[in-house]
């Protein structure tokens, strides 16, 4: 990197010209910059601090910015370079500003500034927005921008990558368990440990030791799981890695899965992989309905984005139609445009998602009957009869808390799809940061068997998800536990989906016709 911007300093600085150039912000931007100087930084700081804490955090994403964030806006702030890269002052960053950008997009921006301005702005907008949907002003904003900037390369506290095999050795000694490891398999975030138990009576103090192992390891909030195997006296254990370690998996990884959907499939979705790096696909249509539930950072939004990109990219607007509930008025407005959307519209005041969800209850009693004049007893048996072609329906309900909250009369057409809907190929997502009795009451939960817990604070709120506890003990960031009914429970580490994937995804899909 130092030789190739040393290079293009040597080579195309006397090219750039700059003076003048302007980058423009939003009025939502504006808000967030405010919010962050009054209790974020904790210190007077000029805006154009944040700017570039924007800026670092783009330049830490994979995919390049999306042409959206060079759009006019309205209402909001202009910053001069000589404010933000500190043109013609005593510490003037321009030439290394258009350095970085210049490898990242791999092209030679000293000789095009135009383009360089409009990168500029679309890196720094698009730092705000994730910065805008990934910090709580409740949260410490140094703790997450060390989180954010520099958790994956500064050495942590106890590195635990080199030796852990003998570190998890030591580990069961210490809580008395006799064992030995026969091997050990690299997985996307964790390394699954193989262990041989000669005496079957170490396996109940094993398992009531993973906290101590864990606290050993230095692990900090994460926790050790256990694996069942299929080998006698044999178990597995796996054991969290570093972040700086994991393996990654992106928009990209997730538009090349959906290319080999998996034969007999009617509404295929990829989640993410499992933990050896495997994608992981499962069939939404024999859900046939799902809570998706976590906390506040937790990847809950980016699963849900995970999931109705896969099913976008797998059918078309004949075969599917999407309806999008979203009372929070940001997570699907990305998808207004979509040609397939139920009623033509992201649906964001309760009201409007009280009539949807009515209409819904009677297209599935039209089709109800519609299948019983045909002796079909659901969508699959009257295709294959040749005798129906009607499009599946898959609901999304972006904070189902919020949903009840604004109207609790939502709930009665929503226990009905549930109870009766997949028949007739109309399905539920169903999301929540707030997993508790009274948003995912009994007959609702009854009628929603299939269940992702990400992250989430208590013990309770995993049992109230996923039946079992577990989900307190994730890593975050899209760690997930999947069950459906009749199933083993699966560790999933989502795929992570940001709006530029999201952007080049629908290009994709809208180009396909």
């Amino acid at each position: 990197m130092v030789s190739t911007l040393a290079l293009l300093r040597q080579r195309c600085i006397p090219e750039i010209t700059v003076a003048m150039a302007k980058i423009y912000t939003s009025q939502e931007d504006e808000a967030l910059i405010d919010l962050v100087q009054r209790k974020g930084l904790y210190a007077p700081r000029p805006k154009w601090t944040v700017l570039r804490l924007a800026l670092a955090l783009s330049l830490r994403l994979p995919t390049e910015p999306d042409e959206a964030l060079d759009r006019s806006v309205s209402s909001g702030k202009e910053y001069s370079f000589e404010q933000l890269t500190g043109e013609n002052q005593e510490k003037d960053f321009t030439d290394a500003f258009c350095a970085l950008l210049s490898v990242y997009h791999q092209t030679d921006l000293f000789s095009e500034p135009e383009r360089f301005r409009v990168l500029l702005q679309r890196h720094v907008r698009r730092g705000l927005r994730e910065m805008r949907a990934s910090w709580s002003e409740s949260h410490d904003f140094h703790e997450y921008l060390y989180q954010e900037l520099f958790s994956d390369i500064a050495p942590a506290k106890q590195d635990i990558r080199e030796g852990l095999r003998q570190y998890l050795a030591n580990a069961l000694q210490e809580i008395g368990v006799e064992a030995e490891i026969r091997d050990e398999i690299e997985g996307a975030r964790l390394n699954r440990f193989y262990v041989f138990l000669p005496n079957v009576n170490d396996l109940d103090r094993l398992r009531r030791g993973l906290d101590k192992i864990s606290f050993y390891l230095g692990l900090g909030q994460q926790r050790v799981f256990e694996s069942p195997t299929d080998e006698p006296r044999i178990i597995g254990l796996d054991v969290p890695r570093p972040p700086n370690t994991w393996h990654h998996f992106s928009g990209n990884d997730l538009r090349e899965w959906v290319r080999h959907s998996p034969e007999g499939y009617e509404l295929p979705v990829w989640p993410g992989v499992d933990v050896l790096g495997k994608p992981v696909c499962f069939d939404l249509a024999q859900a046939p309905h799902l809570l998706v539930g976590g906390t506040t950072g937790s990847g809950k939004s980016v699963c849900l984005h995970a999931l109705l990109l896969s099913l976008l990219h797998t059918k078309t607007s004949e075969e599917l139609q999407i309806c999008l509930i979203d009372p929070k008025h940001v997570e699907f407005s990305t998808y207004k445009n979509l040609r397939n959307l139920y009623l033509g519209e992201v649906i964001t005041e309760s009201e409007a998602a009280f009539e949807a969800l009515n209409e819904l209850v009677v297209e599935m009693m039209a089709r109800e009957q519609q299948l019983a004049e045909m002796s079909a007893r659901n969508l699959e048996e009257a295709g294959k009869m040749g005798r129906v072609n009607l499009p599946r329906i898959v609901v999304f309900v972006e904070e189902l808390a919020d949903l009840f909250m604004q109207n609790e009369e939502t709930e009665g057409p929503l226990v009905r799809l549930a109870q009766k809907a997949r028949a007739v190929g109309i399905h539920l997502v169903l999301a929540t940061q707030r997993p508790d009795s009274s948003t995912f009451s009994g007959l609702l939960r009854s009628n929603v068997p299939s269940r992702i817990a990400l992250t989430v604070q208590k013990s309770s709120e995993s049992k109230i998800i996923i039946d079992e506890v577990g989900a307190e003990r994730l890593m975050g960031k899209g760690d997930m536990l999947i069950k459906f009914l009749g199933t083993e429970l699966q560790r999933i580490h989502g795929v992570h989906i940001g709006r530029d994937d999201i952007a080049a995804s629908l290009k994709m899909i809208t180009n396909r016709g």
